[in-house]
């Protein structure tokens, strides 16, 4: 009798350890598994946050600045050949895409027009120059718009490349058209918009904090 209740106890004892130890065990996998999924969680939150901090293309619209000095360092063509599809990517009207562009790297053009356009004499600096132009048998209504936005997406890229740059109106103004009409000889359909010259920054520059909330309707004026 005595012996019987000696094994049934031993067998008690033994039970109870293994259950304790089986459940410790579960405990423990549970625990790593509540701690993976909230790592991979904040992990992807994580990556979701860098994504947005590292949006390119916001940073350099934001980052872009008007640029006027430059150094003497060469442009390459490949450079320039990402530029011009750039601005061939703007949207435009009825997608009649009425833009040309004249690539500048004559450096006697870029140092006349410089010293004849009071709005852009950094061009005597520069080490290339784009203008925009805009052909009205293409577009009689929109070519400016349109050629506006070509414009614009040549000045973010090379803002995203490292590139100085500036807008250098050339219309509405007659006496600059006809300047860059009589040194391109332009035919008459063809406007030239604006001179974008280009060079790598002198200057360090800082883009302007343009946001203004005053300026934002929502639903109504």
């Amino acid at each position: 009798m005595k012996t019987m209740i000696k094994f049934s106890i031993i067998f008690c004892f033994v039970f109870l350890l293994s259950c304790q130890e089986k459940s410790s065990s579960t405990s423990h996998s549970a625990e790593s598994s509540s701690s993976s999924s909230s790592s991979g969680s904040a992990s992807s939150e994580s990556v979701s946050n860098n994504e947005d901090d590292k949006n390119r293309v916001l940073e350099a619209i934001l980052s872009r600045k008007s640029i006027r000095e430059y150094t003497d360092k060469e442009i390459t063509q490949d450079v320039i050949d990402k530029l011009l599809k750039a601005g061939m990517a703007a949207p435009s009207s009825r997608d009649r895409r009425p833009w040309h562009f004249i690539v500048v790297s004559d450096k006697a053009i870029l140092e006349s027009l410089g010293s004849q356009l009071s709005n852009a004499s950094c061009l005597k600096g520069a080490n290339k120059a784009i203008i925009v132009c805009g052909d009205d048998q293409l577009s009689d209504n929109c070519w400016f718009l349109d050629c506006s936005a070509a414009a614009q997406n040549i000045l973010i890229a090379a803002e995203s490349m490292g590139l100085g740059a500036v807008w250098t109106a050339v219309y509405p103004y007659d006496d600059r058209s006809e300047i860059v009409n009589k040194v391109f000889n332009l035919q008459k359909n063809i406007h030239a918009l604006t001179i974008i010259p280009l060079g790598y920054p002198a200057v360090k520059g800082e883009p302007k904090d343009k946001f203004d909330n005053t300026r934002v309707h929502y639903n109504r004026w």
